[in-house]
């Protein structure tokens, strides 16, 4: 079979072949890709932080990027030294006050007929089962510290110098549609950064207000339950589910009606994110139907586990510019559309 057809491009049977064996190497180094793509975050947010500091205080780039970095780390030590042994202390108390919190729950359930065939159909995991559950996931975590470092790595070198990745990417597409090519870059970099930028306030205010709260409320604690649903916030929907529910079961283990104003607190929680801060950090940015956030996060979990859960939103945002830009304003010429 000649390897090219007669115009001299490349034969069509051959073009089909790369692409399968690309995409098959690709759904192989699936977990590579998606690290590569959370170093790819970190970086658009130090670069950011990096160019707001350099204009501010009139640094050069780098000199403003290693600034913000000895920042960053100036910080986490401030955070460990400050209360990080109360954290570590709070979250062994709460790895060990979860099982008995779940049994007294499960007592107070059988008390009734309803509870007692919801027991009877699996409703409620025994605590052992919940205990070998935590178990494999701590040691997801543990794996994934090595991901992490890579992560930072990649982030730093694609912060400090972001130039030659760019170019590369620009050299792979005709001369023609280069400037196009540099526009679409440069949207899913503000697009990215003002997810992050969104993101990571809302973790903020979320793990605050609920810290705070549950002190209020006197939910024993409150700090480790805090900042678990802060974490925890970057799941859009599912995160206070997943939050939540400890901090509900710990309640309960002083009183149902403790159990009952903690679970009013993450509703009050999640309305005031949804309602008000998300809507006022995200003016600007890419919206995200419910719908297929939801989606996304399912269908990406269930394919790549803990990485898609935690990645399946900026990719979404990716794959929503790039049809936008791309196809609906490049394809079919339509550009009132705007951003959203």
């Amino acid at each position: 079979m000649p390897l090219t057809a007669g115009d001299g491009r490349l034969h069509p049977l051959l073009v089909a072949l790369l692409v399968t064996g690309l995409a098959l190497l690709a759904w192989r180094l699936v977990n590579v890709l998606l690290v590569a793509f959370g170093g790819v975050l970190v970086a658009v947010l130090l670069r950011h932080l990096a160019a707001k500091l350099s204009r501010w205080a009139r640094l050069p780039v780098g000199a403003a990027l290693a600034a913000v970095v000895l920042a960053i780390v100036l910080l986490g030590v401030l955070f460990v030294l400050s209360v990080g042994p109360q954290v570590a202390v709070q979250f062994e108390q709460l790895w060990r006050a979860l099982p008995r919190a779940l049994q007294r729950f499960r007592d107070f359930v059988a008390q009734y007929e309803w509870g007692r065939d919801l027991l009877a159909a699996g409703g409620t995991p025994h605590p052992g089962a919940l205990l070998s559950m935590a178990s494999g996931l701590l040691g997801t975590v543990f794996t994934a510290l090595t991901d992490v470092i890579l992560v930072i790595v990649l982030a730093l070198f694609l912060a400090a110098d972001p130039a030659p990745y760019c170019g590369g990417l620009l050299r792979l597409v005709p001369p023609a549609r280069r400037a196009r090519a540099a526009e679409v870059l440069d949207a899913l970099g503000s697009g990215l950064w003002r997810w992050i930028l969104g993101q990571s306030i809302a973790m903020l205010a979320v793990g605050m207000i609920t810290a705070a709260g549950l002190t209020l409320l006197g939910i024993p604690l409150a700090l480790a339950l805090g900042i678990l649903a802060g974490l925890l916030n970057v799941i859009p929907y599912l995160g206070p589910i997943l939050s939540g529910a400890p901090a509900v079961l710990i309640a309960f283990a002083q009183s149902p009606a403790d159990a009952l104003y903690t679970l009013l607190l993450f509703v009050f929680i999640q309305n005031l994110e949804g309602y008000v801060l998300t809507p006022m950090l995200q003016r600007r940015a890419v919206s995200i139907p419910p719908a297929l956030g939801i989606l996304a996060i399912v269908g990406l979990g269930s394919l790549f586990g803990l990485y898609g859960v935690l990645l399946a939103t900026p990719l979404l945002l990716v794959v929503m510019i790039l049809v936008r830009m791309l196809y609906v304003e490049d394809t079919l010429g339509d550009r009132a559309a705007g951003p959203a």
